[in-house]
């Protein structure tokens, strides 16, 4: 059984372990994000992917299923406008375009990975037989739902979904902003090849690691994961995608800067 966590000092040192990375003491901030740990195994508040942010510690293979459930539940219900409006995210609206303008679909089955509110779901709705949302937050997934884009939704970790699925294979899978929560790209991308059908499509959206910078991937100034774009070639020929198109994008505006990415559109090989 879990140990109970004392939710009073979990609050204080993570307080702390703000307030010190803020003052840009990186020491002190690390050893308090520690602490965090010590006290929240789990990971709620993401420290481990703050630490990485700060340039220390290993960079972890993706953000604790803890953090990220624990983020979208808090956010699902502002977390349209605050994307839309504020970050001014269209990655759904660029996946479209990019369909039509490659005359791509309409399609049987989509499967939409870290499905949200159902953004990209709405988005596609027309060009899709039959849609799949999958979203770690339950508290997304209920927004959803109530919009009733979806024939099908389950809360689930998008890699452990893919690794037990049995359904009827896709031959659509989206993956908007998914990729800035995992680091290690190979069980995603496995993972998408075991569940589409030939020649299916594999659409999903990356923030880019800057290119002096030569490892795979690393945890970006914002706490999400940023990777290379060599890596992102290499991970899908590893795992018998071809790449159709790789086009620069701006992902979303952070604190008034653009985050510079990719929207990638790969095809499994028949």
């Amino acid at each position: 059984m879990a140990k109970k966590i004392d939710e009073e000092a979990l609050a204080e040192a993570y307080n702390r372990a703000l307030a010190l990375e803020k003052a840009g003491d990186v020491d002190a901030a690390v050893k308090a994000y520690e602490e965090v740990l010590a006290i929240d195994p789990e990971d709620h508040g993401g420290a481990a992917v703050r630490i990485a942010s700060m340039g220390r510690g290993e960079t972890p293979v993706r953000a604790p299923d803890a953090y990220v459930e624990t983020l979208f539940d808090q956010h699902a219900e502002v977390f349209e406008d605050v994307l839309v409006e504020q970050l001014g995210y269209h990655v759904p609206m660029m996946v479209r375009q990019r369909l039509q303008e490659l005359k791509l679909g309409p399609f049987k089955r989509m499967l939409d990975l870290g499905c949200g509110t159902g953004l990209t779901g709405g988005t596609l709705r027309d060009l899709c037989e039959d849609m799949t949302g999958i979203d770690i937050s339950e508290n997304m997934v209920e927004i959803a739902h109530e919009k009733d884009v979806y024939e099908t939704l389950f809360v689930a970790e998008v890699e452990d979904f893919l690794d037990d699925n049995d359904e009827d294979a896709f031959d659509l899978i989206t993956a908007t902003d998914v990729l800035p929560y995992l680091g290690a790209l190979e069980p995603l991308f496995f993972g998408a090849a075991e569940n589409l059908t030939p020649g299916g499509l594999f659409i999903f959206s990356s923030e880019t690691l800057s290119q002096a910078d030569t490892r795979p991937y690393a945890v970006g100034p914002h706490q999400r994961f940023l990777h290379a774009e060599s890596y992102i070639r290499e991970r899908l020929t590893a795992t018998g995608f071809e790449l159709v198109e790789m086009t620069g994008i701006n992902v979303r505006m952070q604190e008034g800067e653009p985050s510079p990415g990719h929207l990638v559109i790969a095809k499994l090989a028949s």
